[in-house]
């Protein structure tokens, strides 16, 4: 009887990585999570990690280590928290200068793990996060020579800001934006990618900020998730009228809840659509301005920032969530409604256009501000004059999100890379957008 082959011996650096926080370290840590329930690997993160990986129950030195790079991220981190404006403003001021002091977490793991990786005691190394195409490594370069193949990614950014909304990008105060493609210059990024026997990428748009040279190994796999723990609910009932309609996400003006308004306001008045917008941010005052001025009423309802696990209770109750934003580079939230068997209906841009398909919910060509609101008024138009349709596309997306887009599936898809890397299989291909044989 031929014996399966011993689990792979996997390294996986993501130094973000946080079970109790949300962005980037909740995805890292529900990826890594997911990768070393099917690996025999090891993790290593920053030392802010450490006191909630330990509330989750892994234990320092055996299932992680915690690398303590304080002494040069706290200060950068102040001074970006500074330099970008406010909370939730400026990210590309943050992830630059972000990427300036990650090599320093780098230089630390690898005097912490070099001679195990010389040795070969890890079959694969893996960095997870960060998830910015800006921050190089000095892994890549330092594991090839070593013999051991270096998996970068899943990189996701370089998104354009569309020339039709230059002012929002202003608003957000993406000053750095306008000079983003300069971190191409950055010492190691070239020698990063080069050196790496694989890059993950999490967008198309991403895809395109790689050299043509490197796309060959290059592989799609987008970098968000659903975590079953998280999202256990499902809505059942019939679409009928009057359309409950969901937006969820923060106000500011690239998200797009101003045009979401202005696109049902028609139909909030005729009484066939009642509009709930959950999140809070800056854009409040200036959404409860337009609900006065044109006489919604109850129709249109303003929750503010609600608990995550009662946001899908609250979904699981609504008919379609409507997602205007014009730039996002995962679309997390789309992924998530489809999770609860909710159709999406969102801008054909960005991370959102790689998870949305025809077969599962609406994408609304870009453009203008004024033909992105003609676009969701006629997606709104076509589901009141027929609520069924709906039904019909949230089964499709439910399926879709539970069978390509769990953790667990990403881990698997990214195990598929592990096995060609080591010999175990053969090189895999993964579409745009994924596909039922990606799973």
């Amino acid at each position: 009887m031929q014996q399966s082959a011993p689990p792979l011996r996997v390294l996986v650096i993501a130094e973000a990585c946080n079970p109790e926080w949300v962005s980037v370290p909740l995805v890292g840590w529900a990826h890594a999570s997911a990768l070393l329930r099917r690996v025999n690997g090891h993790l290593v993160t920053q030392k802010r990690n450490q006191p909630a990986l330990e509330r989750a129950g892994l234990i320092e030195g055996r299932d992680f280590t915690a690398i303590d790079s304080e002494a040069v991220a706290k200060p950068v981190y102040r001074l970006a928290s500074l330099l970008r404006g406010g909370e939730g403003k400026g990210w590309t001021t943050l992830t630059a200068l972000s990427s300036l002091t990650y090599p320093f977490f780098e230089w630390l793991a690898w005097r912490r793990f070099s001679s195990a990786i010389k040795q070969h005691q890890y079959d694969v190394v893996h960095r997870l996060t960060p998830l910015s195409p800006t921050a190089p490594s000095l892994l890549a370069r330092r594991c090839a020579r070593a013999g051991v193949p270096f998996i970068l990614g899943p990189l996701n950014g370089g998104v354009p800001w569309p020339r039709e909304f230059d002012a929002a990008r202003r608003q957000e105060r993406e000053w750095l934006s306008y000079i983003r493609s300069l971190y191409k210059l950055l010492p190691g990024a070239r020698a990063t990618r080069q050196y790496a026997a694989a890059i993950i990428v999490g967008s198309r748009d991403t895809l395109q900020l790689e050299a043509a040279e490197f796309h060959p190994k290059c592989f799609y796999i987008p970098e968000n998730g659903i975590d079953p723990a998280r999202f256990n609910l499902r809505r059942t009932h019939p679409a009928t009228l009057p359309l409950r309609v969901a937006f969820v996400g923060r106000l500011v003006p690239y998200k797009g809840a101003d045009m979401l308004l202005e696109a049902a306001a028609d139909l909030i008045r005729e009484g066939k659509v009642i509009l709930k917008i959950i999140g809070d941010g800056p854009q409040r005052p200036a959404l409860e301005a337009i609900i006065e001025r044109e006489g919604l009423g109850t129709g249109a309802e303003l929750t503010g920032w609600i608990d995550h696990a009662r946001v899908q209770r609250e979904l699981i109750t609504m008919d379609l969530f409507a997602f205007p934003s014009i730039r996002e580079f995962g679309g997390a939230v789309a992924l998530e409604a489809m999770a609860v068997g909710l159709v999406p209906a969102v801008v054909a841009y960005g991370g959102p256009r790689d998870l949305v398909t025809p077969e599962t919910g609406f994408l609304v060509p870009m453009g203008s501000r004024a033909s992105i609101i003609g676009g969701f008024r006629e997606v709104l138009n076509q589901v009141v004059a027929s609520p069924q349709r709906l039904d019909e596309l949230a089964e499709q997306a439910y399926r879709r999100a539970w069978r390509l887009y769990t953790w667990d599936a990403k881990a698997g898809q990214v195990l598929k890379i592990y096995d060609w890397l080591t010999q175990r299989g053969t090189k895999p291909h993964f579409s745009y957008p994924l596909q039922p044989e990606d799973a």
